[in-house]
């Protein structure tokens, strides 16, 4: 039995009212997963590098947060753009940027300039974003190949 309660759809199960689970609506970029799993990596690049040799400030830190910060950017340009294709096309770049941010953080492992704490974080977040970021892909992509 369906029962509408504080603007939600709701369902009484055994006398209790259980709200329904539902996707949330992407209405903006910021709504995606994806997008925002990429601002979290992003502070947390940011944070790890505060702490790298100060001669690393235009060298591996320039480039390690350049590159954290192109993926959530391509994300959102890419949801931006009127064409499915590009929209591919940008969450391709980001997640390039992805892998390259990865390649970063190796060396700056090599180096002992991150411990292992910030490491596992890392490792975490950046191989979730990869899988939501592939699992975004394949979506999008099965559905250009069914419109054909």
């Amino acid at each position: 039995m369906s029962a509408r309660h504080g603007g939600t759809e709701a369902r009484r199960h055994g006398g209790k009212c259980m709200a329904d689970v539902r996707p949330k609506a992407i209405r903006t970029y910021r709504d995606l997963v994806a997008w925002q799993k990429a601002v979290d990596l992003t502070e947390l690049v940011y944070g790890a590098t505060r702490s790298f040799p100060s001669d690393e400030k235009f060298g591996l830190v320039i480039q390690m947060r350049r590159a954290c910060v192109s993926i959530p950017a391509n994300i959102a340009e890419g949801y931006g753009r009127a064409a499915k294709q590009d929209y591919i096309r940008f969450l391709h770049i980001a997640r390039g940027s992805l892998f390259e941010l990865q390649t970063h953080v190796e060396v700056a492992r090599r180096q002992g300039w991150m411990g292992q704490p910030e490491l596992t974080r890392f490792n975490a977040q950046s191989e979730e974003l990869d899988r939501i970021l592939s699992g975004l892909l394949r979506a999008l992509k099965r559905t250009e190949a069914m419109v054909k």
